[in-house]
């Protein structure tokens, strides 16, 4: 039997992680955390450089709040329970999918790939790719497949979120 099954994914608005300010959608703690942290971090080198350890306190603060707000921006323009529902309804017709290997397989790829987009934007995934190798090895667990097995997934992830960007442009 050779029928193409085509289905639209509707996003349940329960799961647009909303803003518990604003309620706009999109809003992910992580985005945000992580923007913090990493501005925290080169603020207080910056500080602790021109003004000592006064400068290097009001530098992480800064740095902080900067990366916070960068990080939440960021994490807006993909919503990773959005992605998460895309391609566990979608991954099995697409033509890497081995046949019997469940979502799980290739979730840590496609996150790879959506999360990488949005951290290297301006590059492409070639440029980008031994950082993303790097991290998906520091971040996969022992069952988790080897990089090269959900590369495809990475990639396809990273061309849907691009072309959705390139879509609003």
């Amino acid at each position: 039997m050779t029928d193409v099954i085509m289905r639209k994914v509707v996003t349940n608005e329960d799961d647009l992680n909303r803003d518990p300010l604003s309620g706009t959608p999109g809003a992910h703690p992580l985005g945000t955390g992580a923007g913090a942290a990493s501005g925290g971090v080169a603020g207080a080198a910056v500080g602790m450089a021109v003004g000592g350890p006064v400068g290097g306190v009001i530098g992480a603060a800064v740095g902080a709040v900067a990366g916070g707000l960068a990080g939440k921006g960021a994490a807006e323009t993909v919503n990773p329970t959005a992605e998460e529902h895309f391609w566990r309804e979608t991954y099995i017709r697409e033509p890497y999918y081995a046949k019997g290997k469940a979502y799980e397989y290739y979730a840590p790829g496609f996150r790879a790939g959506w999360e990488g987009r949005v951290r290297h934007d301006g590059r492409t995934f070639e440029e980008a790719e031994p950082e993303l190798t790097a991290n998906y090895r520091i971040t996969k667990s022992e069952l988790d497949p080897d990089w090269r097995d959900v590369r495809p997934a990475a990639r396809a992830a990273w061309n849907r979120v691009d072309l959705s960007w390139k879509a609003k442009q």
